[in-house]
């Protein structure tokens, strides 16, 4: 009986409590901190979230811009002819060539830039595309081709504007003035100025878009 009664005390005595670490509230609501969860935060917050959809129109902008550009500088670059007019009853031979106006060079060059602006960006979307990740990673891209959108279509606008004054001063010729109508003989090379010019005005809308799809992803990030 005693060695029984001892048996009995000695399971009947109780260890000493051991309290385990409460939870944190953050580990309760099922959330995490810490500098990988804040991470991952920034990364939602960032530029993935946005619809592909205007990660598609970005790629698609930039491809219309390139080809729109290149056609203008082309169109341009290959404007050239010669002819004869009749003035005050002389027969004179005349030839014109883009490279003789200021504001055709003008022209040529701000389109080459606008070109190879677009290229860039397009190699860039295509190079995110592959690798799975965002065309405008952060909001400071963003604000960088914000800014460069809208430096391109100003300058293509002025170009645009400085061509179509000098081809339009061919076309009328000048008022109370001896001076003919020089695309009369020189139809081919003034409607390869205004078709350079046209796609020049084009650039310059595509340009807008893309500044309208840059102010979307900011207002949206």
């Amino acid at each position: 009986m005693n060695g029984e009664g001892k048996r009995v005390g000695e399971v009947g005595v109780q260890l000493p409590e051991t309290k385990l670490p409460s939870a944190s509230p953050a580990m309760e609501s099922g959330t995490m901190s810490g500098p990988l969860v804040s991470s991952t935060t920034s990364f939602r917050r960032s530029g993935r979230k946005m619809p592909p959809t205007i990660d598609v129109l970005h790629a698609v902008l930039r491809l219309l811009c390139l080809v729109t550009s290149l056609i203008a500088v082309s169109l341009m670059v290959t404007a050239k002819e010669a002819s004869t007019m009749s003035l005050f009853g002389f027969q004179l031979p005349i030839s014109s060539k883009w490279s003789f106006s200021d504001s055709f060079e003008y022209l040529v060059g701000i389109c080459a830039a606008v070109a190879a602006h677009s290229l860039l960006q397009l190699l860039i979307c295509l190079t995110r595309f592959r690798n799975n990740a965002p065309v405008i990673p952060s909001r400071n891209y963003a604000w960088l081709i914000f800014a460069g959108d809208q430096v391109f279509a100003y300058a293509l606008m002025s170009a645009g504007s400085a061509a179509a004054g000098v081809t339009n001063l061919n076309r009328t010729g000048i008022r109370h003035s001896a001076l003919p109508n020089f695309c009369k003989p020189l139809q081919r090379f003034c409607d390869r100025v205004a078709a350079s010019i046209g796609f020049t005005i084009f650039s310059c809308c595509l340009l807008a878009a893309s500044v309208v799809l840059d102010v979307i992803w900011l207002s949206n990030s």
